[in-house]
């Protein structure tokens, strides 16, 4: 059905390639401003939390989730991800590399033995940005 087996990994590149053949075929291409992408993704992201909204907190692995809500649940993380796939190569963002950027920051921004164990959010005593991570 998609021309990957189980066993292969989805590459970023390959869904990028694949979104804008998909909206080139379409001649959605018009359609797909930075603007517009970011208000469908937002909207996407309204609707895989209301997935949640009722559900209280749930464990990993969703054991007590019936199969089709799975699958709901991940056509909905998939709309949220192809549309920011989507947005980043209408930037010219190299989502990819980006991501690998923003991991080492955040092991610069939160090192291990200051935050191991403590949910506790990037805090004021050490930057002054009052538990603010959006650098």
């Amino acid at each position: 059905m998609t021309g990957v087996s189980d066993e292969e990994s989805v590459s970023l590149n390959l869904l990028r390639q694949k979104m804008a053949e998909f909206a080139k075929e379409r001649d959605w291409d018009r359609f797909h401003s930075p603007r517009n992408l970011l208000l469908a993704l937002v909207g996407e992201v309204g609707e895989l939390s209301e997935i949640f909204q009722w559900k209280g907190e749930v464990p990993k692995g969703l054991p007590d989730w019936e199969e089709e809500e799975k699958v709901h649940l991940g056509e909905e993380l998939s709309d949220v991800l192809l549309y920011l796939v989507r947005l980043s190569d209408i930037c010219g963002i190299d989502l990819g590399k980006a991501a690998l950027r923003k991991v080492e920051v955040n092991a610069i921004k939160y090192p291990v033995g200051m935050c191991k164990g403590s949910s506790k959010k990037y805090n004021s005593s050490s930057n002054g940005n009052n538990g603010s991570t959006e650098n």
